[in-house]
């Protein structure tokens, strides 16, 4: 609980009609959760205005209103005028939930792919030395193992803000966190205060939202200026880059004070880099690998698959080290790490073939699971894809082509089609894969629509040492259309599918 005028002080105020002395016991912006002696902030978004619902947060009984346009409420309701209710938002929650983020270490995964895996192997790791940990992320938040769901990548500023509250006060030590490009420059994440910062990837993605490769590398390297700023409450602050992507200066260069924060980088290229990867050893359900790290060579064990998985470990070692954790538990704690739910998910039913659901959702995520399956696979590779509607148009031709360049078999369906006609998205695609048709003859392609039609061909094309790669929804259990939501999960598909054969 805070009084209003303490919350007031953060933020620039325009004018104040009514009383400041109230104590407010809640924010939210959402008028449906408003509570008795809550304060509603109204936000004008892209579909609705905030201002539109301030009589319904004053009838649940709202204490004060922040707003930018003039609202009617009654003497009782004090109402805050301001320039912009979205920064004052980024400004009030973190202080009314008493900056949680100061109380426990936080470790920040940004990048285009990798970061829910390599978010789960920090927490594995930390979870193995004895640490109670949080992780927020695509998939879920977890607060040791309970699970609770989430709806973006990273949540608004009072959603993460409430719930690194509530891992505060259930003696959370460590939290794992995906922060996307988003909620970098949304200021979602204003207010929290970063230990660790780890880059995984940049590759073409949110173009509809960034507009240019530049600007997305931009936005992903301010949580390394946030990380390396000064002012902050914590010491031990890092940075972990990897140093083979083509983007890693952007978020070296964010690094700005580097006795505040120290750059670290990995890589299975360059042997010079903190963390090297070599001699790397793969099967379907394991890899393996050589470590350099401080002078020191180590043999690193993990039942996870492919190369790009390499990466994501060298991500997490990297976070674990900085935070205190001996190389000797991080190679024990490996060894028992499972995959996460949705990457690289073996599907086993007792088929003599392999099933693989991941959420490879871009150009590159593509790619690296049909390089995995190429690395691991004797026999075909089927792979089903799509892309989702409503976003980056670019990337659905260039997906085709990688998946006809590196598949045997490819199978364009849906995926979530969102606003879009599933026809038009599918045909976008399928240019990319006619393109390398042309000189690839022996490349066998279909287009199903139909998503559950889609993997129950590709299951029953599949034959001996074949791998079915099933792409770009991953622990997604709904499929988004135009007018509905539903319920669709391809693991459950998958399983149905290999139980009929």
């Amino acid at each position: 609980m805070k009084k209003l005028s303490d919350l007031a002080a953060m933020t620039p105020v325009v004018r104040v009609q009514g009383n400041m002395e109230v104590f407010i016991n809640d924010i939210t912006a959402d008028s449906r959760q408003v509570v008795k002696g809550g304060l509603f902030i109204c936000l004008s978004g892209a579909h609705v205005d905030g201002h539109d619902f301030v009589s319904s947060a004053v009838n649940k009984g709202a204490s004060a209103i922040v707003a930018e346009k003039e609202v009617n409420v009654p003497d009782s309701v004090t109402v805050l005028y301001v320039k912009d209710t979205r920064q004052a938002m980024e400004d009030m929650v973190p202080y009314f939930f008493d900056y949680p983020s100061r109380n426990m270490r936080m470790i920040a995964l940004t990048g285009t792919n990798g970061k829910t895996t390599t978010t789960h192997v920090a927490a594995h790791i930390l979870h193995h030395a004895g640490f109670k940990t949080g992780v927020i992320g695509t998939i879920h938040a977890l607060i040791g193992d309970r699970e609770l769901p989430t709806h973006n990548t990273t949540p608004d500023v009072i959603d993460l803000e409430r719930l690194l509250a509530q891992m505060a006060e259930e003696n959370v030590t460590h939290v794992c966190m995906e922060v996307s490009s988003h909620s970098l420059v949304l200021g979602r994440v204003r207010g929290c205060e970063f230990d660790d910062a780890v880059f995984t990837n940049l590759t073409e993605d949110h173009l509809d939202f960034h507009k240019t490769m530049d600007n997305y590398a931009k936005a992903k390297a301010i949580l390394f200026n946030m990380v390396s700023s000064e002012g902050q409450h914590k010491t031990g602050k890092s940075a972990w880059i990897n140093k083979d992507d083509p983007y890693a200066h952007v978020m070296a260069e964010g690094v700005k004070n580097r006795n505040i924060c120290k750059l670290h980088t990995y890589s299975m290229l360059d042997p010079s880099a903190d963390l090297y990867a070599y001699d790397s050893r793969f099967t379907g359900k394991s890899s393996s690998f050589k470590l350099k790290y401080d002078g020191e060579i180590y043999t690193v064990e993990t039942k996870l698959a492919g190369r790009f998985n390499i990466y994501n470990t060298l991500a997490a070692i990297g976070a674990s080290l900085s935070e205190g954790i001996s190389m000797k538990d991080i190679l024990e704690a490996m060894k028992d790490f499972h995959s996460v739910p949705g990457r690289f998910e073996l599907i086993d039913e007792g088929q003599p073939f392999a099933v693989v659901v991941d959420y490879a959702h871009t150009p590159d995520g593509l790619e690296k699971i049909l390089t995995t399956a190429q690395e691991i696979t004797k026999g075909k590779i089927i792979v089903v894809f799509g892309c989702g509607g409503d976003r980056d148009r670019l990337k659905r031709p260039i997906m085709g082509r990688i998946a006809a360049r590196n598949a045997d078999v490819a199978i364009v369906t849906s995926d979530n089609p969102r606003t879009e006609d599933p026809e038009a998205i599918v045909k976008e695609v399928a240019a990319g894969v006619e393109e390398v048709k042309k000189k690839k003859d022996s490349l066998q392609y279909e287009i199903l629509v139909d998503r559950r039609t889609a993997i129950n061909r590709a299951i029953h094309l599949a034959g001996p040492e074949d791998i079915v790669l099933i792409a770009g929804k991953g622990h997604e259990d709904y499929q988004i259309l135009k007018d509905r939501t539903i319920h669709f999960d391809d693991r459950e598909e998958a399983r149905k599918a290999l139980k009929e054969i």
